[in-house]
C-alpha cells in the first residue's frame, strides 16, 4: 500500500512542489494539504492549487482535519514546533525542512525525538547531501592551510540568512576541523575590517529575484582555489528528497525507531 503523507505550509511554493512530488512517486500518495487556519484556500481542491488538475483532496486548516503516515513540513519555526509536538502525541513520524530555528525551538524540535522518528534537514536535495560530504574531504585535506568563504543567494522571499544550507555547510567544515562554528563565523564584512584571521569561516548572502538555490564553498589557499558548489534549477529536487526521506522513515511495513534523522542517513552517506 502506498504510504499516506501530509503535506502542511501547502499553500506555499514547497507545497505545490511536494504535491508534484507525490504525484510521481510509485509508493506514495498525498493524503492531506495543510494551511493555516483563516487562509482562503481552506476547502479547495489540492490538485487545483498546485496545479495538478482535481485530485478530491479538500485543503484543511489543522493537522486534527488531515489523516496521514507521514507529515512533511516546510512552514514557519514555531510552527514547526507545534506540528513536531503533535506528531510525537499521535505517534507520527514528521520529515521537517523548515529552516531559522532559535536554540530553544531548535531544542523543542528534537526532543520529539524521543518519541518518533524525525528527519530534520536544511536541504533535501541528493546533491547538496553528496556536496556535505565532500566538504568534509575538503576540509580535511585543505582546511589548515586555505581561508574558507561560503557564498549563498536565494529568491527575494527568502526570509532567513544565511540559509539554513549555507549554516550546515559551515558547520561540516568548523567540526571536521576541530572549531566552534559560533565563534569562527563571519557574517558579512564592512568597512576597515583589518587582515582576515585564518581560523575564521566568512559567510555572504545574496537575494534577488526567483534564484531557487545557490550555494558554494571555497578553500583559497596560495596559488590554487577549490570550489565545491550547488545550483538547484527547481523545487522538485527538494520536494522529491523530502519524499524520499518520508518513505524512509516510514519503513517497509515497519516504522524507523525514534531518533533524530537527516538526510544524509536517508541516503546511507553517514
Amino acid at each position: 500500500m502506498a504510504v499516506k503523507i501530509a503535506v502542511t505550509g501547502f499553500g506555499g511554493r514547497m507545497g505545490r512542489a511536494l504535491a508534484e512530488a507525490l504525484q510521481l512517486a510509485n509508493n506514495a500518495e498525498l493524503s492531506a494539504a495543510i494551511v493555516r487556519p483563516g487562509s482562503s484556500l481552506v476547502g479547495a481542491d489540492a490538485g487545483e492549487v498546485a496545479g495538478l488538475g482535481r485530485n478530491g483532496i479538500a485543503v484543511v486548516d489543522s493537522l486534527e482535519k488531515a489523516g496521514f503516515d507521514v507529515l512533511i513540513d516546510f512552514t514557519a519555526p514555531q510552527a514547526t514546533v507545534d506540528n513536531s509536538a503533535y506528531c510525537a502525541a499521535h505517534g507520527r513520524p514528521i520529515v521537517i525542512g523548515t529552516t531559522g530555528f532559535d536554540a530553544e525551538q531548535k531544542k523543542q524540535v528534537l526532543a520529539n525525538t524521543e518519541k518518533v522518528p524525525l528527519c530534520l534537514a536544511s536541504n533535501f536535495s541528493t546533491g547538496v547531501n553528496l556536496c556535505f560530504k565532500l566538504l568534509e574531504t575538503a576540509a580535511r585535506v585543505m582546511g589548515e592551510d586555505a581561508d574558507i568563504e561560503i557564498v549563498e543567494a536565494h529568491h527575494r522571499h527568502k526570509v532567513d540568512a544565511p540559509s539554513g544550507t549555507a549554516l550546515s555547510m559551515g558547520e561540516v567544515v568548523a567540526e571536521t576541523l576541530g572549531r566552534d562554528l559560533e565563534k569562527v563565523a563571519i557574517y558579512g564584512r564592512e568597512g576597515q575590517t583589518g587582515a582576515r584571521e585564518r581560523d575564521t569561516i566568512g559567510f555572504a548572502t545574496v537575494r534577488g529575484g526567483d534564484v531557487v538555490g545557490e550555494h558554494s564553498v571555497m578553500f583559497l589557499a596560495e596559488g590554487e582555489r577549490v570550489e565545491i558548489s550547488h545550483r538547484a534549477s527547481s523545487r522538485l529536487s527538494f520536494a522529491r528528497g523530502a519524499v524520499r526521506a518520508a518513505l524512509w522513515l516510514a519503513g517497509d511495513g515497519s516504522v524507523r525507531a525514534p531518533g533524530h534523522y537527516d538526510m544524509r542517513d536517508v541516503l546511507g552517506l553517514n
